[in-house]
């Protein structure tokens, strides 16, 4: 599932040019996405899926807007992250409200999502879908990790190979998902790759440390 470390390697990447520009990084991610067009891929998308920026301009729009974006105060330790990605055909954007402490210990005390993913048969399966999405990319951004040794995987299942305990979860996700009479889309992975670009975002804001490697733990201690 290629699209989590395309999306963190490309929206960390604008973010650090948002951060050299002096540009705010809502406002300079829409200027990176252009005009309203649809982008020709290769090999073509099919008919009813056309790569239309205005949809990933408007979903990054309604998450600054849904998460106060304009009006938040960065403080020493405490700050928002952004990233927007089309995956399996739906547009996602993400806000994430991190907290980092004196001893480098992360929390996240909101997340924001804004999709459009087309017409959406069963809206509350699919916001669950997004809820589930930021538990899960909380936990692959921060701690969760593969690591071989002697030509093996080390890990076995989830007593050494971490994911997000309730503790360490977001303590609260909001999920918006627009109206749209657009083909549908997926709605299982597609809530997953902003989640990390988000939160390494906002630790940037926040400490000024710029994690380039996932996962984040061990970096900021």
């Amino acid at each position: 599932v290629a699209n989590i470390y395309h999306c963190f390697g490309v929206q960390s990447f604008a973010d650090e040019l948002a951060v050299k520009a002096g540009r705010d990084r809502v406002e300079y991610l829409l200027d990176l996405i252009g005009s309203d067009r649809v982008v020709e891929t290769k090999p073509p998308q099919p008919k009813p899926f056309p790569l239309e920026t205005a949809r990933l301009k408007r979903v990054l729009h309604e998450v600054a807007q849904q998460s106060g974006w304009a009006k938040f105060k960065p403080s020493k330790g405490h700050a928002l992250g952004v990233a927007v990605h089309r995956s399996f055909l739906t547009y996602v954007a993400t806000v994430v409200e991190v907290v980092v402490d004196d001893n480098g210990k992360v929390k996240i005390p909101r997340v924001d999502t804004v999709v459009d993913a087309g017409l959406v048969v069963h809206p509350d399966r699919a916001k669950s879908q997004f809820e589930g999405a930021a538990v899960f990319g909380v936990g692959i951004a921060l701690m969760s990790e593969i690591t071989a040794a002697k030509g093996s995987i080390k890990q076995s299942n989830f007593n050494d190979y971490r994911v997000a305990r309730m503790s360490e979860a977001p303590m609260q996700v909001n999920v918006t998902i627009l109206p749209s009479i657009a083909a549908p889309a997926g709605i299982g992975e597609p809530g997953v790759p902003p989640i990390a670009p988000a939160i390494t975002s906002a630790i940037f804001a926040a400490t000024g440390k710029r994690i380039r490697e996932l996962p984040v733990k061990g970096q900021l201690a």
